[in-house]
């Protein structure tokens, strides 16, 4: 008979994971953060058809970082990305969110409550951004709180379901593991939730995009009669292959703001406030713009941004009414020297008011190339003014007009360090051949364009392998307020050249050597290229 003490007895084995099964529980909680994410993104697209654009949450938040990014990111942005500042930001943002609702799922495997309320606290900061935007409407927060509420409520739903689900880890194996049909439910119901996310919010981007009617309002515009521009004389095109056309065609027109979605304004909506430091305010709306004396010029445009040998320009026929008669009927202080222009989405610019009433021809626009304003150009009215970079200038979707001081406000750009004045400097570009290429031995063109808008362009000259300057053949004057075409035509033998360009403006000021980064002036140095003869 055995002794008491030698009787065993077999206890269930404890379910001990291994670290892939453990690894597998976390991915199957950062997923149902990502899919609560989904629903919360879904629905509040589909409400941001309601509430305007602008209120969806990644749009508003990622607005918001523009808006308050300090001068050193701004300028970064501007400077090295370019155009492509918006996909950068957009892509960015939507990595962040993905990581934070990663977070929040992982954080509801140990407390689903803390981890619904993270999920609630980020819809308050995306509804914060949404709410106090300059074109906020009073739905603005809508979206933002509705689609965190969802989301936090399929957060703990799919919370609930995934620990059913899961092995049970520390339980006996024998108790461990789920049935195949609660996990069919877990996986089901995330699906659901990740397919019902995409869904609602791809229908909401589709509605929104048609929902204000903006192409039709384009569409029904029917551009009044305007003084047109004086004929152009023959040759202003060189016909060159590669070089930049006399008038760059609207698709291919370069574009640079800080809108991450277009702002949509039919004409119906829109209208203009001329206020500030003047002895009348003065209301115009867009079927009083286009009843007015209208007139029609050709004008160069150019990003402060633009490297040297840079595409951030473009010249384009504008049919606009003139600025300088709305502000002398507003009346003007004696000590204004500044206007602060504001789009509809809240951006700003500060132009010299010398600039708009000197006699140049600063357009309210409504017409480029013929065809009124494509939306991303500023649909239903943009400035347009001579000589002067962008970024204090030319505001498109402008509403308001603030005659002010430059010692009183600041606007976007020049807050972040550019310059209060922003002429445009001469410059000149040099675009067949590439730099780079290889080209056959005889006689090739080098040809580009030249610019100093308000100034013209009285001389481009090139020189070879640091050689001496030669004149290049300028193409016909359109006006000072447009670039030219220029073109030299080389002898070229077998070997290895750099080819260097420079222009003289029309006030007989050479363009400078000096190289200068494009902040906080514009850019500055002569365009080079090598070229391979062979």
């Amino acid at each position: 008979m055995q002794h008491p003490e030698a009787v065993t007895t077999t206890e269930p084995a404890l379910h001990k994971p291994g670290a892939g099964t453990l690894l597998r529980v976390r991915a199957l909680w950062a997923l149902i953060g990502l899919a609560s994410a989904s629903v919360t993104f879904g629905v509040a697209e589909l409400l941001s058809v309601l509430a305007g654009p602008s209120s969806a949450p990644l749009i508003a938040v990622s607005d918001a970082t523009v808006a308050l990014a300090p001068g050193w990111l701004a300028n970064w942005a501007k400077t090295t990305l370019g155009s492509a500042d918006k996909p950068f930001l957009l892509i960015g943002a939507g990595v962040v969110i993905a990581l934070l609702s990663l977070g929040c799922g992982l954080q509801a495997r140990r407390h689903t409550r803390s981890a619904q309320l993270a999920a609630l606290a980020l819809g308050a900061v995306a509804a914060l951004a949404a709410g106090t935007r300059a074109d906020a409407t009073r739905l603005a927060v809508l979206p933002s709180v509705v689609g965190a509420l969802a989301g936090a409520l399929a957060l703990g739903a799919l919370a609930e379901r995934l620990r059913t689900a899961q092995p049970l880890v520390g339980r006996p194996e024998s108790e461990a593991g789920a049935s195949p049909v609660e996990r069919r439910a877990f996986l089901t119901a995330t699906a659901v939730a990740l397919g019902t996310g995409t869904a609602t919010g791809g229908a909401g981007w589709l509605i929104r995009g048609a929902s204000r009617g903006v192409d039709a309002s384009r569409a029904a515009l029917k551009l009044p009669a305007a003084v047109a521009a004086n004929a152009l004389p023959a040759g202003v095109d060189l016909g060159i292959p590669g070089v930049g056309p006399f008038r760059v065609p609207n698709p291919d027109f370069y574009r640079i703001d800080t809108a991450l979605v277009v702002p949509l304004v039919t004409t119906k909506e829109w209208s203009l406030r001329i206020h500030g430091l003047v002895d009348r305010e003065v209301h115009l709306d867009f079927q009083t713009l286009i009843a007015s004396p209208l007139v029609e010029r050709d004008v160069t445009l150019c990003c402060v941004s633009n490297e040297v040998g840079g595409d951030l320009i473009g010249n384009a026929r504008w049919r606009g009414l003139p600025i300088a008669p709305l502000l002398a009927q507003a009346g003007p202080h004696s000590n204004a020297d500044m206007v602060l222009s504001t789009s509809i989405d809240g951006w700003t610019a500060s132009t010299p008011l010398q600039a708009l009433t000197d006699g140049r021809d600063a357009l309210l626009a409504v017409a480029m190339n013929g065809e009124p304003l494509p939306v991303e150009h500023g649909f239903p009215v943009r400035m347009v003014v001579p000589g002067l970079y962008g970024y204090v200038s030319a505001t498109k979707w402008v509403v308001d007009l603030e005659v002010t001081r430059f010692d009183l406000k600041r606007a976007y750009w020049t807050s972040r360090g550019w310059s209060d004045l922003g002429p445009i400097k001469t410059q000149s570009r040099i675009d067949v051949p590439m730099s780079g290429t290889t080209v056959k031995p005889g006689v090739i063109a080098i040809a580009g364009v030249a610019w100093a808008q308000h100034r013209g362009i009285k001389a481009v000259e090139i020189r070879i392998n640091q050689g001496p300057w030669r004149r290049a053949e300028l193409a016909a004057e359109a006006s000072i307020d447009t670039w030219r075409q220029w073109v030299y035509r080389w002898t070229a033998t077998p070997g290895r050249y750099g080819i260097e360009v420079r222009a003289t403006d029309g006030r007989g000021v050479v363009q400078t050597p000096e190289v200068a980064p494009p902040e906080p002036d514009g850019a500055t140095g002569w365009h080079l290229i090598d070229v391979n003869v062979r």
